[in-house]
């Protein structure tokens, strides 16, 4: 299935903004959230085809929302990217543990998030 409405979890509006721009300019319609509880409502209501995930967030964090997302039966076929300053390979582990299908750290390269889209596509 080809990806084109991704939603975007960050509490950076900076980031989020980033990160529209860069996927707007390909094409994708973009969703966005500023926490955890926001993507699990707005995966639920919207079904993004991709769903990109921060870590550090207030509240809920990105690791808790990836596992209540792909754990849940309406959201678990949507892949997530978790993209995140968590940079250790302990960190990269739990996050695919939790149910992410990758894991990019910032500051995120947008031609390599653009090609790992794709291949997920």
């Amino acid at each position: 299935m080809p990806i084109k409405k991704i939603l975007v979890v960050d509490d950076s509006p900076t980031e989020r903004f980033a990160m529209t721009e860069a996927l707007t300019a390909r094409g994708y319609q973009v969703l966005t959230a500023e926490n955890g509880e926001d993507a699990i409502v707005k995966s639920k209501a919207e079904l993004p085809d991709l769903i990109l995930m921060d870590v550090v967030m207030p509240g809920m964090n990105g690791y808790q929302a990836t596992r209540t997302i792909s754990r849940d039966p309406a959201t678990r076929a949507i892949p997530i990217i978790m993209c995140t300053t968590k940079s250790q390979e302990t960190d990269k582990i739990w996050g695919m543990r939790q149910g992410a299908l990758d894991y990019m750290v910032k500051p995120i390269d947008h031609a390599e998030l653009a090609v790992r889209i794709q291949k997920l596509g």
